[in-house]
């Protein structure tokens, strides 16, 4: 019996010790003439969820590839200007920074408020005059009219003193007037005509967006129309394209535009041709062409390069498969071609234009081929571990 409990023991452990079998084959082998063949079981596809799809002939649009540069769209930058002299106390931004709509930029020494800051209290002090007076007028005039009454005095006195307190209380209103205006105009440069001191006005961003340039130090007299801060609205941007003129007529506007840059080379910014220019440059037989290209993220920064691809209205019918079954090995674009449940051939393509997610094979597969497409990565793991253990 203790010999029997000895065996299960022994049985026991060598089963835990014993690696689980994985369910990828990482095998490799020589295939066709045109690559090697990669085995995979079919629980390691259901596993790493790995599909195929047949190569098919599609009809495809013609793009064409063209260079340009991103741009500010015109109206989304704000030239700010000072409206009045004065003199820069303090700048609060610099270039590159984000400021939203509304958002202190800079504080100067208002000058021209400070003359109507002035104007306003000599305006005030001349209708305190004018009450009193009024008031003086006023009693003037109930006194003729008492002594009119009992006729003591003419009455054209009275009369008199009548136009008078009338001519008193118009030149008081007009004075009101003055004050109300000189007031508004102080409230639009967001003084206090109470304010001790000079009065301190801020120059705000009428947009949110970035600082793209500032023109102007602490210190600085500033003068009416000067531009001193630009900022620009990058939540879309322009991307201006050069076509040659050969080909303009195979674009329109409304179109679809793929924009790519080297920063970001796996990605691809959608948007749409607004504008074909009217006029070819003379030395480079080139047309403007505008893309209007949502930059939610701010990714697309002012002059990057970029590359537009331009989808035209010819049409040609390729096979095409999905951009996601090519794989890179070697610096060389590659597929895996079923041939059987578990075995795939590693293919060289020679690829053409991809639109739509739908990459053009001009060579290494045809039509009707199955090949594999999401998950084909993983064969592609098998394939450079094969490789690495060869290398060993």
């Amino acid at each position: 019996m203790r010999t029997l409990a000895m065996i299960a023991t022994a049985l026991l452990l060598t089963s835990c010790s014993r690696k689980p079998e994985s369910p990828v084959k990482p095998k490799v082998e020589n295939g066709s003439k045109n690559g090697r063949i990669v085995e995979m079981t079919k629980a390691a596809q259901a596993q790493v969820g790995l599909s195929t799809k047949v190569a098919a002939v599609e009809s495809l649009a013609e793009y064409l590839n063209v260079t340009g540069t991103v741009q500010p769209t015109d109206s989304r930058v704000a030239h700010i200007r000072p409206l009045v002299r004065g003199r820069i106390q303090d700048v609060l931004v610099r270039v590159g920074d984000r400021v939203r709509r509304g958002q202190p930029l800079a504080h100067f020494d208002n000058l021209e408020a400070g003359e109507l800051a002035s104007q306003y209290h000599a305006a005030q002090a001349e209708l305190r005059k004018m009450k009193i007076a009024l008031q003086s007028v006023a009693r003037q005039r109930e006194r003729n009219g008492r002594l009119s009454e009992l006729g003591a005095v003419a009455r054209k006195d009275y009369e008199v003193s009548q136009a008078e307190e009338q001519a008193a209380g118009e030149a008081m209103q007009a004075q009101q007037s003055l004050i109300s205006g000189l007031l508004a105009r102080l409230r639009r440069f967001g003084v206090s005509p109470e304010r001790d001191g000079p009065p301190i006005s801020s120059i705000n961003a009428p947009i949110s967006g970035i600082v793209i340039a500032v023109a102007i130090a602490p210190g600085e007299v500033i003068e009416a129309e000067r531009e001193l801060f630009t900022i620009a609205d990058l939540s879309t941007v322009w991307v201006q394209a050069e076509v040659y003129e050969k080909d303009i007529s195979r674009i329109r506007t409304g179109q679809t535009a793929l924009v790519q840059v080297d920063t970001y080379a796996e990605r691809r910014f959608a948007g749409k041709v607004t504008y074909v220019g009217d006029v070819v440059d003379p030395k480079t037989r080139t047309v403007k062409v505008r893309c209007e290209v949502p930059n939610g993220p701010a990714l697309l920064k002012l002059d990057m390069f970029a590359t537009v691809n331009l989808p035209t209205i010819t049409q040609r019918r390729a096979v095409a498969i999905l951009e996601s079954a090519i794989q890179q090995f070697n610096g060389k674009p590659i597929v895996f071609v079923r041939r059987s449940e578990e075995t795939f051939e590693v293919r060289p393509v020679t690829l053409g234009m991809t639109v739509s997610g739908l990459a053009e094979i001009t060579s290494g597969i045809a039509a009707g081929e199955m090949v594999a497409t999401q998950g084909a990565f993983h064969l592609k793991s098998v394939l450079l571990e094969s490789q690495i253990a060869k290398e060993e």
